[in-house]
């Protein structure tokens, strides 16, 4: 993945529109809740695994809104000055003390 090139693509995008002045991290962030919302709307009334049947249409609008949630992401990160590859990976590793595999694999529950 080029993030680079990503970061141009929407910084080009909210430049051709004057929207610099609506991206602050608490507009990109509720933003982002939104977005998530919608990406959940879609999965709401279904059974545990109908996921694995959608239809085409069904993707398409879930690939849409997952390209929403890291549009937003994306948009936060790069006004708040966040890497978020390092962020992802140093969370990681906090995961990996917080929930050692010896007391939580195969368990849904928090040990």
């Amino acid at each position: 993945m080029d993030y680079k090139k990503l970061k141009k693509e929407i910084k080009d995008f909210v430049d051709e529109r004057d929207w610099e002045q609506f991206h602050n991290p608490k507009n990109l962030s509720m933003a982002l809740s939104v977005e998530a919302s919608e990406l959940l709307e879609i999965f709401q009334w279904q059974k545990a695994e109908e996921y694995k049947n959608a239809s085409e249409e069904q993707k398409e609008m879930i690939k849409d809104e997952i390209a929403d949630i890291f549009y937003y992401l994306i948009r936060i990160s790069d006004k708040l000055d966040i890497n978020i590859e390092e962020a992802l990976i140093k969370k990681m590793q906090k995961n990996r003390k917080k929930y050692p595999k010896d007391l939580v694999k195969g368990k849904a529950v928090k040990y």
